[in-house]
Formats: C-alpha cells, sequence, structure tokens
C-alpha cells in the first residue's frame, strides 16, 4: 500500500499543471481605453480695440516760485507748516513792521506838509491873477506866482508817491505765497535779517503747483512719423490740436490710472537725440503726483479697429510660426497657424489665420495633441474695457 502512494502524487501533479498551462494559454480581454482629456475651448472675443505706446517721462510742476521777501528786515513770524498744502495769498513770513510803521507815518507827514504849501501857492497864484488883470502886479510877478504853484503841486505829488512807497512796503511786510501748491521747509527761521528786493534777496523757501502737473517725454521719430500719418488718415488726432488723451503710471502702481492729455509738441526734432519733446497735462486732485518723480505714459498709437482677441498663453509656437490649437465639431484637435498683432492685457489680437467661430483652446493646451480627440469645456473670453482703450474718446 505505502508504495502505491507515489504513483498517484505523480498522477496528481500532471492533472493539475495540464489545467495551469491551459488555464495560460487563454487570450486576456484588453483594458479599456483612457477617457479623451479635459480641455477649456473658447471662440475669440471680437473688440473694437485702440492700441496705445508707453514712453518714459519725468513730472513737472506747471508753477514753481522761489520765494523770497520785497523789503529788508528782521523775521518774527512763519506761520506756516513745512511740506504743506498752501492757498495764494497765504501769509507765510512776518517781519518786523515797526520801521516801516514809522517810515510810512513820516511820509504822510510830509504829504499833508507838501499840501498845505501847494494850498498857499494855489492862494497865492490865484491873488496876483486878479491883482493882474487891475495892473497891480507885473507880469513877471504873476510868473514867478504860478512856477511856485506847479513846484508845490510836484512836491506834493512827490509826497504822496513816497506815501504809497511806504505803504507797501508795510504791507510787504507780510510774505504770501503767489500760487496754490505745496511750500517746502522753512530755509530761514524766525529772528534772522533778510534781504529784500531784486538781485541778492534771501530765499526762504519754495512752492510747487500740484494740479494739473506736467509730464514731459521723448517721442522717436519713426513713431513721430506714425503719428503724423495716422492724423493725415484722419484716424487719430495730431497731438498738436490739444485732445490727445494720455494716461499715466507711477513706479508702483500696475495700472495707467492717472488721466489728462497732451497739451505742448515741440516745435523741432532734437538731432542729438533723434526725439521730439512732447507733454502731457495730467489731472492730480489727489496729489499722489510729484514733480520730480518718474512715470511711464502711454498714448493712442493706433486708431480704433475691430479685432479677434484670444489669451497670449493660448498660442504656442512652432519653430518660425505662431499656432493656436483648436477644437473642431468633432471634438479632434486641429492646428492654426496665426499672424498676431498687439497686446491687450492677457489678450493677443491675431490678426489672420483664425476665424471669429473657432474653439480655441485656452486651457490645458499640455494634454491635447493634434488629430487626437478632446473632451471640451466651453467659457467665454472677458477683457476690461479699459485695457482695450475703448472707453478713450477723441480720437477722430
Amino acid at each position: 500500500m505505502t508504495a502505491g502512494k507515489p504513483f498517484f502524487s505523480a498522477l496528481y501533479f500532471v492533472i493539475v499543471t495540464a489545467f495551469a498551462s491551459s488555464g495560460c494559454n487563454e487570450a486576456r480581454p484588453a483594458p479599456p481605453a483612457p477617457p479623451p482629456p479635459a480641455v477649456t475651448v473658447a471662440k475669440p472675443l471680437q473688440q473694437d480695440v485702440i492700441e496705445f505706446d508707453t514712453y518714459n517721462g519725468y513730472l513737472e510742476a506747471i508753477e514753481s516760485v522761489n520765494v523770497s521777501a520785497r523789503v529788508s528786515g528782521m523775521i518774527v513770524a512763519a506761520p506756516f507748516t513745512e511740506g504743506s498744502l498752501v492757498k495764494k495769498s497765504q501769509v507765510l513770513y512776518v517781519l518786523d513792521e515797526r520801521p516801516f510803521k514809522a517810515d510810512l507815518d513820516s511820509k504822510l507827514a510830509d504829504g499833508e506838509r507838501a499840501k498845505a504849501q501847494a494850498t498857499i501857492a494855489r492862494l497865492n497864484y490865484q491873488r496876483l491873477g486878479e491883482l493882474y488883470k487891475r495892473s497891480a502886479v507885473s507880469q513877471q510877478d504873476l510868473d514867478t506866482a504860478k512856477a511856485d504853484y506847479e513846484k508845490a503841486a510836484a512836491e506834493l505829488a512827490g509826497a504822496r508817491a513816497a506815501a504809497e512807497t511806504a505803504r507797501l512796503n508795510l504791507e510787504w511786510c507780510q510774505v504770501t505765497s503767489p500760487i496754490d501748491g505745496r511750500v517746502s521747509r522753512k530755509m530761514v527761521t524766525v529772528g534772522n535779517l533778510i534781504n529784500g528786493g531784486a538781485g541778492q534777496a534771501t530765499l526762504l523757501t519754495t512752492i510747487q503747483s500740484v494740479d494739473p502737473i506736467y509730464c514731459s517725454f521723448d517721442v522717436d521719430e519713426h513713431s513721430v512719423l506714425k503719428y503724423q500719418k495716422l492724423a493725415a488718415e484722419k484716424k487719430r488726432l495730431h497731438e498738436r490740436d490739444g485732445r490727445v488723451p494720455c494716461f499715466a503710471r507711477l513706479g508702483n502702481e500696475t495700472g495707467f490710472h492717472h488721466t489728462g492729455h497732451i497739451d505742448f509738441v515741440d516745435n523741432r526734432l532734437d538731432m542729438a537725440t533723434g526725439t521730439q519733446r512732447v507733454r502731457g497735462l495730467l489731472q492730480n486732485a489727489s496729489g499722489s503726483l510729484t514733480p520730480g518723480f518718474y512715470a511711464n505714459l502711454r498714448i493712442p498709437g493706433s486708431g480704433r479697429y475691430k479685432a479677434l482677441l484670444v489669451p497670449d498663453a493660448a498660442i504656442g509656437n512652432d519653430q518660425s510660426h505662431r499656432t493656436v490649437l483648436v477644437v473642431n465639431r468633432d471634438n479632434v484637435v486641429e492646428v492654426r497657424i496665426v499672424e498676431i498683432g498687439a497686446l491687450f492685457g492677457d489678450l493677443r489680437s491675431v490678426t489672420s489665420g483664425l476665424s471669429p467661430e473657432e474653439k480655441v483652446i485656452v486651457n490645458g493646451q499640455m494634454r491635447a495633441y493634434p488629430g487626437a480627440p478632446v473632451a471640451p469645456t466651453e467659457t467665454a473670453l472677458k477683457i476690461d474695457p479699459a485695457v482695450t482703450g475703448v472707453p478713450v474718446t477723441a480720437l477722430e
């Protein structure tokens, strides 16, 4: 009995092996195909646009004043806050008025004395005139009386002029702001003697006007010729018309929120730099634009035209071509070779190679391959009108 066990064990092994071999030879089912990749598509945005050219400029105050006194004397008060906004005619410095009051009183007394002398001379001349009619005095006596009267009248006029000068000197003891603007620091403090008048007058402070403000920049010859051509074709106003809008931003700003217009174009091209000086007049009610700062300034560089816009990130490079991926009616990816134009925010204009009804892949390009199917989800492109420049007026 024990001798037969190896035989049955061998037989069992052969049977199990045969079944196992037959199972390995059967065909396995193919794995399911992966779903098409998901992408986001959008039709090109049809939008009226205006191209802009950007320049580097610097801010200048329209009015800049060096404040000095018109008379000499001692400063007794300086009633203004350094760096603050001041109004026209606001008192900035006060000089000691006592010497000027005394001088005015003296000049007024001289005027009264001259007035009395002129009155006596007039009455004397009138009396001699009556006596001359009766031949009681000579012609010489009458002429002398007339000359004395005219001399006294001239002295009276001189005395009155001197009194008026003294009155002005007293008035000028108060140094006022000639303009609205922002005042600088006190360059001379209370208790100091200063020189007034023309020539060696002591500088007391400075004032820069705030609103509006200039932004000057230089335009290259090629751009000047382009603007002239656009103006000749009635696609854009000329800068000299005074209605071309401009927009500015400071170095830490992202948008061109400061608005204004071109108010000056120089009368020649600088041969040393090949540029022409242009100036924008910007509104500055907030006072955030400060003279001396640099700013980016942009002006319309084209007329208004209708453009097809797609996201700039959706445009790819294929050697020497620019391309976009589109999805056809069968949800299959196709390539379009396009010509591109200006950038408007995140959107780029496409000048040729794309139709308004085609669906451009705007998200998921890395998962899409020409000729392969995709699962598109459609969205709509949007853009801030301020980016396109369409709200800009006075271009035609």
